[in-house]
């Protein structure tokens, strides 16, 4: 499989070399050179992760954990060597601590299901953040019908950073987690997790981590960084859609009850009682995504290969220059200003709906994202129904952000 021939870590990233292993950012879109532009979305994947997918299918596909063939004890050692690699890429202490789900979404309707069984009672308290994603939301109103809790939630500023001096009168005796974004998918705002996370341990609390748009971007080190649980998509790693991690410390995953039974997370099954295995088969029912999981594996050695380190600078790089080009178009505001972003712009121009934007800028090849962004309580913050979000990734250029101002100007031609 090939391999991204990059300069040593020492040095800038090259983005050409980058680009050359992403085969679809070659190709056109209505009729001009793709511009993509909604990395925060879903990211493209690079040719290892496309050839490890058809490899799979072609010489190595056996179902895992349930057969003593040769394809079943290969598919199985596949399978187990991408927990590895995430145990190493997110450093856990143990690969058993490590979960794989179909997403972030379904890690936080796996926490959120076990704390409503086992651990939520009326008057106990979650604490959230207007900057969550819908799937940071919802999960726990869920959980609250469910057992009687409350929700409470940090409020952010202009700039779209928390205030923390709200987080941290909103922990008490009856908080029983903290569920928290890393890092904004709307408007690219870094939270300062380890201080939230030392704050709420201070307290005894528990600390759930969204790290849907820190993993693609930022060295996570989930010991360092102390979380109790930690969450991320695979389709924003460079890796396959369908694959994500659920991160819990192992105290913490051998309390919740299982989210789902079936083939595979059993001891011993009786019509009177059953019992479950151990970690991680205990939280992974049925058969998965074994293609999607190996694939993953090549996702997270390319992000290695690459350096995450040189990969968020880039970005900040990106990102710094298209802020300051597109504040000289009249009438546009940037939503969202924090000090630390991620490569996200979020905006709205006075012209013209996010959904306008959105649909010019595509007839132009260019694939930003209109709209909420599953983050309606955030847009209800800013007073806006919708923003329009350019989000750049390791493969975006400066090149690109031009082609970007360019259309933005032509819409404000357009509607002004």
């Amino acid at each position: 499989m090939t391999t991204p021939t990059l300069a040593p870590p020492q040095t800038p990233l090259d983005v050409e070399r980058v680009r050359a292993d992403f085969p679809i950012l070659g190709i056109s879109a209505r009729g001009k050179p793709l511009v993509y532009l909604d990395n925060a979305a879903t990211s493209q994947k690079p040719r290892s992760v496309i050839e490890a997918t058809s490899t799979y299918y072609e010489a190595q596909n056996g179902n895992i954990h349930r057969g003593v063939h040769y394809l079943s004890e290969l598919a199985t050692i596949l399978y187990d060597e991408t927990r590895a690699t995430a145990q190493r890429f997110f450093n856990a202490r143990h690969a058993h601590e490590i979960i794989f789900t179909r997403g972030t979404t379904e890690g936080i309707n796996l926490v959120a299901s076990g704390f409503a069984q086992s651990v939520l009672k009326p008057g106990d308290e979650i604490v959230l953040s207007t900057l969550e994603h819908h799937s940071n939301i919802v999960p726990w109103q869920l959980a609250c019908e469910r057992s009687g809790a409350q929700l409470r939630v940090v409020p952010v500023t202009e700039s779209g950073e928390l205030d923390i001096e709200a987080y941290h009168q909103l922990l008490n005796d009856r908080t029983r987690l903290v569920a928290i974004t890393w890092v904004s998918n709307a408007l690219g705002t870094i939270n300062p997790v380890r201080d939230l996370v030392n704050a709420a341990h201070t307290r005894g609390i528990p600390v759930l981590l969204d790290g849907a748009q820190a993993a693609p971007h930022i060295t996570v080190d989930v010991q360092e960084v102390g979380c109790d649980f930690f969450v991320c998509s695979s389709h924003k790693m460079l890796g396959p859609t369908g694959v994500g991690i659920l991160y819990g410390t192992e105290a913490w995953l051998d309390r919740l009850p299982p989210y789902q039974g079936g083939g595979d997370m059993i001891d011993t099954v009786t019509f009177e009682k059953t019992t479950w295995a151990r970690l991680p088969s205990k939280f992974e029912a049925g058969t998965p995504d074994i293609a999607g999981v190996v694939a993953f594996k090549h996702a997270m050695d390319y992000l290695d290969r690459v350096g995450l380190e040189r990969i968020a600078a880039h970005e900040h790089e990106v990102v710094e220059y298209a802020t300051r080009q597109v504040q000289e178009i009249p009438g546009l505001r940037v939503i969202g200003t924090a000090a630390q972003k991620a490569g996200v712009l979020s905006f709205v121009m006075d012209c013209a709906h996010p959904h306008d934007i959105g649909t010019i800028l595509d007839s132009e090849g260019i694939a930003i994202r209109a709209g909420h962004h599953c983050a309606q309580p955030l847009m209800r913050r800013f007073g806006v129904p919708s923003t329009a979000r350019a989000s750049f990734y390791l493969y975006n250029t400066r090149d690109e952000v031009d082609v970007l101002v360019s259309a933005l100007h032509k819409v404000r031609s357009l509607f002004a």
